[in-house]
């Protein structure tokens, strides 16, 4: 049993460690399973935001990931020229074009995520499915207040 403080600021701060080593680690597990695909975490991320949310410019991305454009434009290349990703003309805008996945790309990530699914289902079997949401929901929240101090000083 896992004793939490009284103090709210106290009991997010443990949320928070915990979750500072959660990313790190994460991100490891993920950069070796990706190795073999030439893929690198920041590539997965843009490939993701595409498919599950469709054709997107390079600072609409930048901005559902919380990276700059410049960032997710190296991003783009590198999928670009790994044939994962295309661009085509936005109607919208003449010089911001629109990236998409192509099929192989949405091919990819779809296996990517089904391996990440199947380690993830094994993970974490003392938590019950309200356990799970409830830390969603305080991950989420925290997650959005945490996003508005670091845009407004």
């Amino acid at each position: 049993m896992v004793v939490m403080s009284t103090d709210r600021g106290t009991a997010l701060y443990d949320v928070l460690r915990e979750v500072r080593p959660l990313v790190l680690n994460s991100a490891r597990v993920v950069e070796a399973a990706l190795r073999p695909t030439g893929v690198t975490i920041g590539m997965r991320a843009v490939l993701e935001v595409l498919t599950e949310h469709g054709p997107a410019t390079v600072p609409a991305i930048g901005d559902r990931l919380d990276l700059t454009r410049q960032g997710v434009q190296r991003h783009v290349n590198d999928l670009l020229a790994l044939g994962h990703v295309r661009t085509r003309e936005n109607p919208a805008h003449r010089r911001s074009v629109l990236v998409e996945p192509t099929p192989a790309g949405a091919a990819l990530l779809g296996r990517i995520r089904a391996d990440e699914l199947r380690h993830l289902g094994s993970m974490a079997a003392e938590c019950g499915p309200a356990e799970i949401a409830a830390a969603l929901t305080v991950l989420r929240a925290l997650n959005r207040d945490v996003r508005r101090r670091a845009v407004t000083p």
